[in-house]
């Protein structure tokens, strides 16, 4: 395998609220942390560092080494880390706040999802009102939760009718403070390339889907960073109907590396969502759904189901569409192409954090080993990040995200839900807090 990137309304009760409401004071503490005779997976390579101390200070790491040689600061607090496994956090590299029940508390109880299940960053693909002001307070400890990084409003046929509109949008979200420039559908290839222009000459990134009129040779070209949910690569390839053009995905797979760009999967909500394979009522029976409103989960149920029933959906067709999607992934990260791990969440079942191991699952069904799907969610995301921060692995300097295990990730990535806990940015919560906080979150949806 050829190595990429070497260089490399429902407010909560006041009750509800114990749980996520001394992140602030947290964060504003001066004293160490540090994870004490715990295995270590740094994810600058494929090993487990046995016998190490972690020394956190503020939101950083300070120190990585053998318990006998790194000293713990006096007074800091210690976590037993013996049998455990010690791993960088995650990260949702297609993700969304809420968007239908935008109350301050609900996103709070979202940003609360994500991070306990060892989600520490977040890049937003859908500027709504309020994100800004949510980035602010997550990004800086007032609400425990993980970095985001986010987009604005998006360049679609909808919102942009014309060039000189697609500049302009560029210079506001710019001026706003939004982090990256999300595309949809319906864009012009005049549209596409004066946005393209405008936000290289301001240092803005682009990513997300590849208007039919622009195609995904030209937008590799024109230096867009990363292509969600494989749509583009399957329409250039035929695979949506058909068998896929190898020789055609060998190409698309050159030009993509040589570019530098990645792809951000996203394979269970694409089955789900779009392709509609899926029962309505066993998805809505996931144990993951008592975090999530009632009205929510009853939405899309109903959605499902008429993808189902709409003319000319056929489940053979759709398990086609969804078994080459499969081989696709399999195909791009045996050629080498940088892969992101992202599930689109929240929406169509994928609920926020918990979507990450569902999707970790699809990843190993298409043929990812653990290793390689960690560096998806870690390293990678890191490298992708680097202009703006240090995180992604285990070491000194590196922003203090991180996930305790008791058993290990590397054997099976099913263990990262194995937790005895997750650091965002410094702050501790332990599982017993984490279990405290998912159930003031069911109890304020009457679960």
């Amino acid at each position: 395998m050829r190595s990429y990137r070497q260089c490399l309304g429902f407010a909560l009760a006041a009750c509800a609220l114990a749980p996520f409401a001394a992140a602030g004071e947290q964060a504003a503490q001066t004293g160490a942390t540090a994870f004490v005779d715990v295995n270590v997976i740094a994810m600058d390579s494929e090993r487990v560092l046995t016998g190490q101390t972690v020394v956190v200070r503020g939101d950083r790491i300070m120190a990585v080494g053998p318990s006998a040689s790194v000293e713990v600061p006096g007074g800091a607090e210690r976590i037993d880390g013996a049998g455990k496994y010690l791993m960088p956090g995650l990260s949702e590299m297609h993700g969304h706040t809420p968007g239908s029940f935008p109350s301050d508390e609900f996103r709070e109880q979202v940003m609360f999802l994500y991070a306990a299940n060892g989600v520490t960053t977040v890049r937003g693909m859908l500027g709504l009102p309020g994100d800004l002001d949510l980035k602010a307070k997550t990004n800086t400890g007032e609400i425990w939760g993980p970095t985001l990084y986010l987009a604005g409003p998006s360049f679609s046929g909808g919102s942009i009718s014309s060039v000189e509109q697609a500049v302009e949008r560029v210079r506001t979200q710019k001026r706003e403070g939004w982090d990256h420039l999300k595309i949809h559908p319906g864009l012009t290839v005049p549209q596409y390339d004066a946005m393209a222009a405008t936000a290289a000459q301001a240092g803005m990134r682009f990513s997300g889907h590849v208007p039919a009129d622009v195609g995904l040779r030209h937008a590799i070209l024109m230096g867009q960073e990363t292509f969600d949910h494989l749509d583009g690569y399957m329409e250039a390839a035929g695979g949506i109907r058909g068998p896929m053009d190898e020789a055609e995905m060998d190409e698309l797979f050159d030009l993509t590396i040589a570019a530098r760009a990645w792809v951000v999967p996203t394979m269970v909500l694409w089955e789900v969502g779009v392709i509609g394979l899926g029962d309505p009522d066993a998805l809505a029976a996931y144990p993951e759904m008592r975090y999530w409103p009632p009205q929510g989960v009853q939405g899309w149920k109903n959605r499902l189901q008429a993808i189902q029933a709409r003319d000319g959906w056929d489940v053979e067709q759709a398990r086609l569409h969804a078994s080459n999607r499969t081989r696709l992934l399999g195909m791009m990260n045996e050629a080498g192409v940088g892969i992101l791990m992202g599930t689109d969440s929240p929406q169509m079942f994928s609920v926020p954090g918990f979507s990450i191991h569902r999707e970790l699952e699809a990843m190993a069904e298409a043929g990812m080993t653990p290793y390689e799907i960690l560096v998806s969610g870690t390293r990678a995301v890191g490298d992708y990040f680097q202009r703006y921060d240090s995180f992604g692995t285990v070491a000194a300097g590196r922003r203090a995200d991180l996930i305790l295990t008791n058993s290990n990730p590397l054997d099976d990535v099913a263990n990262i839900a194995d937790r005895a806990g997750v650091m965002v940015r410094g702050v501790w919560k332990s599982e017993e807090e984490i279990q405290q906080g998912l159930a003031a979150i069911a109890a304020s949806f009457g679960n």
